[in-house]
């Protein structure tokens, strides 16, 4: 037998509940369609006012992100306005006594708080195990078009553009120093390592630590990875919008981790070769792997001394 309502319960329209999400369904719609790309983005890095991407990655990355903020937003709203709903409608009232109407073992309601939340979780770790497997397919060794060694040492990057040759004799590099603050703490962005990738080719950046874990991360690429000793990583990736962005060391590394900067030039294919040919007339050619095990110079002290890898 259903119990009998107490008197003075509210029973809610049905009508009321249904005009009343009308408003904010236009609302939500209206608010959409006024939204920049980089709005429309999660307000991530990686997308200009047009809304190019920086690579052929970043566009699934921020996707990935805004999706998983627009379930657990679902999710919160609709959490949020039932216990505000119940609060508002199943409140004592003047005149009411006793308990409300209890109700136990409500077996729909059971099986919709374990299978709701279930789907929400497989979702969305079957969301990111397609993103993550997109990410981290590296491209064949008939399908890169360069290839490049991003080397990291305490406190600082070395980067090596590796040739055709399998000993790597015809591999051009450049070797790093940490950010040099000023006085009032500015850095110097003119000496910050500078990491040159032609535009629109298909790029493997080989990821190698000479020390402690680091982290290699391009802010604008929406990506990060870590560097291990003994473990090397790699990363390809296609960039396809021209510009200077930010890089740096994404793990706590030791105590000037926080200057362990770089610079990421993506550059026309001409100016790419022409980068090359600018480290190759300097004589910095070959092979730095093995050049030194560690940076131990602290900001303002200059480059480090490499006079023992003259030959190199």
């Amino acid at each position: 037998m259903p119990h009998p309502r107490s008197k003075g319960e509210f029973v809610p329209s049905k009508r009321r509940l249904r005009w009343a999400a009308i408003p904010v369904a236009v609302a939500a719609v209206a608010s959409l369609a006024a939204c920049t790309p980089t709005e429309l983005h999660g307000y991530l890095p990686g997308f200009e006012e047009g809304g190019t991407p920086t690579t052929n990655q970043t566009e699934g990355l921020a996707s990935l992100w805004v999706g998983s903020w627009i379930a657990a937003l679902a999710v919160g709203i609709i959490t949020w306005g039932l216990m505000l709903w119940a609060m508002i409608v199943y409140r004592r009232r003047k005149g009411q006594t006793g308990l409300p109407v209890q109700l136990r073992y409500n077996m729909p309601i059971e099986i919709f708080f374990t299978t709701v939340p279930l789907i929400l979780v497989l979702g969305l770790f079957a969301f990111t195990a397609r993103e993550q497997t997109r990410v981290e397919t590296p491209w064949s060794a008939d399908e890169v078009d360069v290839e490049i060694t991003a080397i990291a040492k305490q406190w600082a990057w070395d980067f090596q553009y590796n040739g055709d040759e399998e000993d790597n004799s015809d591999a051009v590099w450049s070797m790093g120093i940490q950010a040099q603050p000023d006085a009032d703490g500015n850095i110097d962005e003119e000496q910050l390592p500078k990491l040159v990738l032609p535009v629109n080719q298909k790029v493997t950046i080989d990821l190698q630590s000479r020390d402690v874990i680091h982290s290699f991360w391009i802010i604008d690429f929406l990506y990060k990875k870590d560097m291990y000793i003994g473990h090397d990583n790699s990363w390809s990736f296609i960039p396809t919008r021209e510009g200077t962005y930010a890089g740096k060391c994404a793990e706590l590394c030791g105590e000037y981790h926080s200057m362990m900067l770089f610079e990421v030039e993506v550059v026309s294919e001409d100016e790419y070769e022409a980068y090359l040919d600018e480290l190759e007339a300097k004589g910095q050619t070959g092979d730095i792997n093995d050049a030194y095990d560690r940076l131990g110079n602290a900001p303002g002290t200059g480059a480090p001394n490499t006079d023992e890898e003259e030959g190199h």
